[in-house]
């Protein structure tokens, strides 16, 4: 029994019951509790549902409209309510982290990533999905797209979370300004190549800089991209033996040629750039090429965009491997002591089914729905036609990649452009702190190298002993 279902059941003259039209105070006579248990039977007959269920959610745009086509059309139909609490990415992950190991029973449902679920599937505090996923029809998990899949399983193989969209990287860069200056890229570029583009447009002194990449520190931010790129240098942050990487020469070519391509041709002051700001940088006409997130076309194909039908979207820059783009998904996770598990897998099922992005699509319009994690999607009539000029770009990228072959090595766990244990959040993060560092002039690289060693190593440690 969980602590929250305990609470609603504890106390010695008066406890609270819980109902769809609120609590109701009941006296423990037997009486009374006969004449309530005969008012709650009858009134489960009558309606579908008398369950509230408690969901944890990030805060992006997409989930405004979840919340809105919550209370519009799941409800209405399911009689299930749904009480969000939605918070910024970093306080959601350390909420996630509390409750996920206190197993509380504070929360039913909660967004999860592909970092999160397999730490939180080995630990026994998400519910395996398959039993639910088995016996429902509507959810068909052989459309979800396979590494979108594959990257939410856990040790055992089975399914923990249920995608609700999903993302790659790829390269976007403006046409017209490469086409002005001759450029043209092919379908999947070298880093080589695109460096050369980007200082062909720094040079032509046209007020644009040749290219937007993330410089602010953070593990999700500077790191993201970067270990992509780590990624197709042939480099890697451990090898299989848990054995730090990060003094090998190609992981340190990798970083060098990232921070030189930011002083030779990025934005200015790059320190501070991140996901939102390339997006408005290159929507702005401040930059001619972007390397991010697959989710990013969408707002730059947006109706109000500035550079909108101006964009092209190329497969991630590679050298050494065929791809080298991330994997990435928000998901949702049912937690392991929650009290309504068939109400909440049928809000899961609800959120990341094949007919909810076409709902999505009426609200925001299809280029801004969620996708990238069902095949069905991208032989969508309705999507191709408002989001045709990213789809097939992001759709491949997101197939291309496999989360347990990132690099040309082994590695200890899953995940491209992060390593998939709690500890590489706080490693990422102090590691992109130094080379921040670098960026602004304050420390060099080797000494910036030496002390990501350092941190490595003590991450390292703790794995090799078990």
């Amino acid at each position: 029994m969980s602590r929250r279902k305990a609470a609603e059941a504890g106390g010695t003259g008066v406890r609270e019951q819980r109902s769809g039209h609120g609590a109701r105070r009941v006296r423990r006579s037997s009486a009374a509790v006969a004449t309530v248990l005969v008012l709650l039977s009858a009134q489960a007959c009558a309606s579908k549902s008398d369950v509230t269920i408690d969901v944890l959610m990030v805060d992006n745009p997409q989930m405004v409209e979840l919340q809105q086509l919550t209370a519009t059309e799941f409800t209405p139909r399911t009689g299930i309510k749904v009480n969000f609490t939605v918070l910024p990415e970093n306080r959601l992950r350390d909420e996630v982290d509390r409750e996920f190991t206190a197993q509380a029973g504070k929360y039913d449902v909660a967004s999860v990533s592909n970092f999160e679920t397999p730490i939180y599937a080995g630990r026994h505090q998400l519910k395996a999905l398959d039993s639910y996923t088995k016996d429902d029809s509507t959810f068909d998990v052989k459309d979800l797209i396979a590494p979108i899949a594959d990257s939410l399983r856990g040790p055992d193989g089975r399914l923990y979370a249920a995608p609700f969209y999903g993302e790659s990287s790829i390269l976007m860069y403006r046409t017209d300004v490469l086409g002005n200056l001759g450029i043209r890229l092919p379908a999947t570029p070298t880093w080589q190549q695109v460096s050369d583009a980007a200082e062909a447009v720094e040079h032509a002194k046209n007020g644009m800089h040749g290219i937007c990449l993330r410089g602010q520190p953070g593990w999700g931010n500077m790191i993201a991209p970067l270990t992509t790129m780590i990624n197709t240098f042939g480099g890697t942050w451990f090898d299989a033996g848990w054995n730090v990487r990060t003094d090998a020469p190609e992981f340190r070519e990798a970083v060098r040629f990232y921070l030189d391509l930011l002083h030779k041709a990025g934005e200015d002051v790059p320190e501070r750039s991140g996901y939102q700001e390339c997006a408005t940088a290159i929507e702005q006409g401040k930059v001619a090429m972007w390397y991010d997130s697959t989710a990013g076309a969408a707002q730059l194909e947006a109706p109000t965009s500035a550079v909108r039908s101006r964009i092209g979207y190329l497969s991630a820059p590679v050298l050494k491997t065929s791809t080298a783009g991330w994997l990435y998904t928000w998901a949702w996770g049912m937690e392991e002591s929650t009290d309504h598990p068939d109400e909440a897998w049928k809000f899961m099922s609800w959120a990341s089914g094949r007919d909810y992005q076409r709902l999505a699509g009426k609200v925001v319009g299809q280029a801004k729905a969620p996708a990238g994690t069902r095949y069905s999607t991208y032989n969508d009539p309705e999507y191709l036609a408002d989001a045709g000029a990213f789809a097939m770009p992001t759709f491949l990228s997101i197939t291309s990649v496999d989360p347990r072959k990132a690099g040309l090595q082994p590695r200890p766990t899953a995940g491209i452009q992060f390593v998939a244990v709690p500890e590489f959040r706080q490693l990422g993060t102090q590691a992109s702190q130094a080379l921040a560092g670098v960026l602004e002039g304050k420390t060099k690289l080797d000494d910036a190298l030496a002390d990501i060693r350092g941190m490595a190593e003590k991450v390292a440690a703790q794995y090799r002993k078990k």
